[in-house]
């Protein structure tokens, strides 16, 4: 089976991208800051898959940084935070990058994924579609699937990640047109890798006409665009005897009727 993503046009893309461009890699720093701020623990071996490390490296001065290769450079065991950003939705085998992720842990270890969520540019890629249907009559990827919350969230539990919790975070960012988001996916290095993409130059009627079907259903009262970026942030912990568990069904100790206060009533068969 081909894979999904042509990783040396990531890669190429990659290498054009402009410091100004990351801006989405501060706002996930900024939500993994938040969520660690939420655990009550030390952390001493922090290392961060990404591929842009420059906008981690404040908030991680003494992490080790590596980049999101199909093999990630990980020893077994060998950290106790590991922070995934920004790189699983261009991965060819997400949950495959999450088992490697899990045995790099060390027990009760935490992960911490940042990546782009399903609802990402589905203003554009409504636009997109809409006017190359009209202009050629047919529809090509022009913007890569992305995963949603609840696939996502059942990734952390394939890989064998203990209390995983996935959740969803909206961004809506307003550009002059068409032509101005284009130039900033650019230069965030997140334009089109896919293997099966179209190999030439789109007509400029089609993106033409792109960009006035975005203004009519996505245009802003002041006359800007609309595009949503959806981060999904996934957290899950390698396994150790010392968490919690759920108890055994009928092992409860006392009824829920007693500790509500309430009258318990059997309800007939």
């Amino acid at each position: 089976m081909p894979a999904l993503f042509d990783r040396d046009a990531l890669a190429a893309h990659r290498a054009r991208a402009s410091q100004e461009g990351l801006f989405l890699h501060e706002v996930a720093v900024g939500e993994v800051k938040d969520r660690l701020s939420m655990v009550n623990r030390t952390f001493t071996d922090t290392a961060v898959v990404a591929p842009f490390p420059s906008p981690w490296l404040s908030a991680f001065p003494e992490a080790r940084y590596l980049p999101d290769d199909e093999v990630l450079a990980l020893e077994p065991g060998s950290c106790d935070l590991l922070i995934h950003g920004m790189a699983l939705h261009w991965a060819n085998d997400p949950v495959g990058q999450l088992i490697q992720c899990r045995r790099a842990l060390r027990p009760d270890g935490l992960l911490i994924a940042l990546c782009l969520g399903g609802e990402t540019l589905h203003e554009l890629r409504a636009a997109l579609g809409q006017a190359e249907a009209e202009v050629t009559g047919g529809l090509s990827p022009r913007v890569a699937p992305m995963g949603e919350i609840r696939d996502l969230g059942a990734l952390l539990q394939r890989a064998g990640l203990a209390l995983p919790v996935a959740d969803s975070v909206p961004l809506t960012v307003s550009y002059r047109d068409l032509w101005h988001l284009m130039r900033d996916m650019r230069a965030m290095g997140e334009t089109n890798a896919l293997s099966d993409r179209i190999r030439r130059f789109t007509r400029r009627t089609l993106l033409d006409r792109a960009g006035e079907l975005y203004a009519a259903h996505f245009g802003m009262p002041d006359g800007r665009l609309r595009a949503t970026f959806e981060f999904i942030c996934l957290t899950g912990w390698a396994p150790d005897e010392s968490q919690p568990r759920p108890l055994r069904p009928g092992s409860a100790q006392a009824r829920l009727a007693e500790a509500l206060g309430t009258n318990e009533t059997k309800l007939s068969d």
